[in-house]
C-alpha cells in the first residue's frame, strides 16, 4: 500500500494537542484499557436503562454509523448491542440492492427498516453510502448523486416529524491509522477477510472521499439530524466518546424491572427416556 500522506487539509484527523494523563493514557496518547474496561461497563448498563426507557416511552430511535473503512463502526456497534436486547436495538446492515431495488425510490429499501414504537434502530452504513462509496466509485451518476443531496435534507426532516430521533454519526481516520489497519488485516489469515477490494480502492481514493464527506456534510449536516464526528484514531476512545454522547441525548429515568422471585417447580408426574439413547457431543474440556 502506498505510504504517501495526502495532501494538507485532506487528511480527516489532526494532530491532538491535549495534554494527557499518563495513569490514563500510554506514552503515546491512547486511552489505557483498564480504563476502557471500566467505563465501557458503565456505559453498557447505561444502554440497558435506557433500552428500557425507550420501550417503555415507546421512542423510535434510529442512529446512523458512516464513515471511512477501517474507522471503528463495527466496533462501536458490537459494543452498543452486546448488552441489550435484539428485540429493541437491533442492527440493520444492508447488502448492495438487487436488480428489482435498483429500479426503486432511492429512500425506499432503507424505508423499511425503519424504527417503530420502542425500538433503536443502528444503520450500519446506510442511504448515504449514494454520496460517499457510490459518487467516489461512478456507482451512480451526477444527477443521481445531486438529487441524493437535494432529498436526503427533506426526508430526514420528515422522519423527525414523524416522531424519530435521527442520530448520525461520522467515524473519521487518519490516512496512516487507516494504512496501519488495512496492513494489520492484510498480515493476519484470520483477519484477512476483511479487507476488501473496496477497502483498497477507498485507500486509494482518500482524498476523493474526503471530497465526498465534505460536500456530504455541507447539504446534509441540518438542525434536524446534525452530524456527529468521532475521531477515532484512538479505537477505545472513540467507542467510549461515541456511546456516552448517544446516552446524553436521552433524559431517560431507570424503568429497569424490580428483581423477581423465580417460582419452584411443578411437579409433574413424568419418566423421561434413558439419556443413553441421546447423542452428545464429545466431551472435550
Amino acid at each position: 500500500m502506498a505510504k504517501t500522506a495526502p495532501p494538507a487539509g485532506a487528511d480527516d484527523v489532526g494532530p491532538d494537542e491535549t495534554a494527557r494523563d499518563p495513569e490514563r493514557y500510554t506514552k503515546k496518547g491512547r486511552l489505557r484499557s483498564g480504563v476502557y474496561d471500566d467505563e465501557m461497563e458503565r456505559l453498557q448498563e447505561q444502554l440497558v436503562l435506557l433500552q428500557y426507557w425507550i420501550q417503555s416511552q415507546g421512542l423510535k430511535v434510529l442512529v446512523i454509523f458512516e464513515g471511512r473503512g477501517s474507522a471503528g463502526k463495527g466496533g462501536v456497534i458490537k459494543r452498543i448491542t452486546e448488552r441489550t436486547s435484539p428485540r429493541t436495538v437491533r442492527v440493520v446492515a444492508l447488502p448492495k440492492p438487487t436488480e428489482r431495488q435498483q429500479t426503486q425510490w432511492y429512500f425506499q429499501r432503507y424505508a423499511e427498516h425503519l424504527p417503530a414504537a420502542g425500538e433503536m434502530v443502528l444503520f450500519d452504513r446506510s442511504w448515504y453510502n449514494r454520496s460517499n462509496v457510490e459518487w467516489v466509485m461512478g456507482y451512480c451518476t451526477e444527477e443521481e448523486h445531486q438529487e441524493f443531496l437535494r432529498s436526503c435534507p427533506e426526508f430526514e426532516r420528515m422522519l423527525v416529524r414523524s416522531g424519530i430521533t435521527v442520530l448520525k454519526y461520522w467515524f473519521s481516520v487518519s490516512f496512516e491509522e487507516q494504512r496501519k489497519r488495512f496492513e494489520a488485516r492484510n498480515a493476519q489469515p484470520i483477519k484477512r477477510w476483511k479487507l476488501s477490494a473496496m477497502d483498497l480502492a477507498e485507500h486509494e481514493h482518500y482524498v476523493r472521499y474526503s471530497m465526498a464527506k465534505d460536500t456530504t456534510f455541507q447539504h446534509t449536516d441540518i438542525k434536524q439530524a446534525p452530524w456527529y464526528v468521532v475521531p477515532s484514531d484512538d479505537k477505545l476512545a472513540a467507542r467510549l466518546n461515541c456511546i456516552n454522547h448517544l446516552v446524553s441525548q436521552f433524559d431517560y429515568v431507570d424503568v429497569a424491572p424490580d428483581e423477581i422471585t423465580l417460582p419452584a417447580m411443578r411437579q409433574t408426574p413424568y419418566v423421561r427416556p434413558p439419556m443413553h439413547e441421546q447423542t452428545f457431543v464429545p466431551q472435550l474440556f
